[in-house]
């Protein structure tokens, strides 16, 4: 198992594997229709993004992806998990590689918005809810959690 950086070439992959975990949750079709354009990795997003991949023998578990670091704070864009991995430990896995490789280049806090799916995993590793932001289906909104490091 290794957690490397990933390539333009992985773009598709990506986002092969963003929308299954994202509809892992139970959300309509029509619904991930609706986000399909904000679930798709551009080539162009590997290239200014921090984006790390998780695979075993050839085998896409998961990947993470954050935005440059400003005021030694990094956003932790997406983390997911190929649905057949959920709840094995691999998110676990990305979080704390995320984690250390911010920690080696002296980032202090990190930030996300989480799916409200996802918010229990992110409290249980010690991220705070600081707010939330609206998103586009009503009375939805998704916890911005944050974990000084």
């Amino acid at each position: 198992m290794e957690i490397v950086a990933a390539h333009v070439s992985d773009a598709i992959d990506l986002t092969d594997l963003t929308i299954r975990s994202k509809s892992y949750w139970d959300y309509s079709t029509e619904q991930i229709n609706l986000w399909r354009e904000d679930l798709t990795i551009q080539a162009k997003y590997i290239l200014e993004n921090g984006v790390f991949k998780l695979s075993n023998d050839n085998q896409l578990i998961g990947y993470y992806s954050h935005f440059p670091i400003i005021n030694k704070t990094a956003k932790l864009d997406n983390l997911f998990i190929d649905p057949q991995f959920i709840k094995q430990g691999f998110g676990s896995v990305l979080l704390f590689d995320f984690i250390d490789r911010m920690k080696a280049i002296g980032v202090n806090k990190v930030t996300l918005d989480a799916d409200p799916h996802a918010k229990a995993f992110y409290k249980k590793y010690d991220f705070i809810t600081v707010g939330q932001k609206k998103t586009t289906i009503k009375n939805r909104f998704l916890p911005v959690m944050e974990r000084e490091i």
